[in-house]
């Protein structure tokens, strides 16, 4: 009976351990698989997504200007239609000259439009009456320069922070002079920067068209009148009396100078005579 009761009690212990055993190996390959898993799953913080929205999304800066001639019939109508034009667009007149000659009367614009309406602005012109006698239109793409300004600007003012923290920490003279002169370079590097960038956003914003309208005129030749021999020929002898009573009074100014010619001749007369 001892002996049955032995081998029962071996035999559960083997089939625990085998038991037992198995679970590990689930477990072991279990915590496998979610390894590998997770090796092959990418993270939240490297998603292709995200990626895309941190990018920042550089905007096109381009500087958009041209040239149009028109030849029209009616100068005076079609002015006043380029003036309601450049109203309605939000434009203005940065030059705005007035040519006149035997030939043609002629506008000389220069048209500076917001940059969204710049294309709808030239299709009115064409549009309207008149013949387009030339027409040129350039864009330039100044992104890059952009780009580039706005990073040297970053740059100078974070150098400027650190010597103005730099001049709280100066201890002599000498050192508070260098670090001021160092930020008054800085300070008018920034100011000739940010004026570079203003400008170049004005023209990025405000496109600018050089408009001429011009009109022919009818030419008539107007002769300059002329007047008659008879009233030239009287002109010639007053001009001619007058020129010879102020070469009269001329002569008589010198009298003092005659006077001295006069008595140097006298002199000389006298000394020759009493030399023979």
């Amino acid at each position: 009976m001892r002996n049955i009761f032995s081998i029962f009690l071996v035999i559960l212990l083997l089939i625990s351990c085998n038991q037992n055993q198995s679970d590990n190996v689930a477990v072991r390959s279990m915590a496998e698989e979610t390894a590998l898993v997770e090796q092959q799953t990418p993270s939240s913080s490297t998603s292709p997504f995200d990626e895309i929205a941190e990018q920042e999304v550089v905007k096109k800066k381009i500087i958009k200007d041209g040239r149009i001639g028109v030849r029209v019939s009616d100068l005076e109508n079609t002015k006043s239609r380029i003036d309601t034009l450049i109203f309605h667009y939000g434009g203005y007149y940065a030059n705005e000259r007035l040519n006149k000659s035997d030939w043609e009367t002629s506008y000389n614009l220069n048209i500076r439009i917001p940059s969204e309406n710049f294309t709808k602005f030239i299709s009115d012109v064409e549009t309207g009456d008149g013949e387009i006698l030339y027409k040129e239109i350039d864009a330039r793409d100044v992104t890059d320069q952009f780009i580039d300004l706005e990073t040297r600007l970053e740059n100078k003012r974070n150098y400027l922070n650190r010597y103005n923290e730099l001049l709280t920490k100066a201890n002599t003279i000498k050192e508070i002079l260098e670090i001021e002169e160092k930020i008054r370079a800085l300070e008018e590097e920034i100011e000739s920067t940010t004026g570079r960038l203003k400008y170049l956003n004005d023209l990025v914003d405000y496109s600018t068209l050089d408009l001429t309208i011009t009109k022919p005129n009818n030419f008539k030749y107007n002769p300059a009148k002329r007047d008659k021999f008879s009233e030239k020929l009287k002109q010639s002898l007053s001009k001619g009396w007058f020129g010879f009573v102020d070469f009269l009074l001329f002569i008589i100014n010198l009298w003092p100078f005659w006077i001295i010619a006069a008595l140097v001749f006298y002199l000389w007369r006298k000394y020759r005579m009493k030399k023979k």
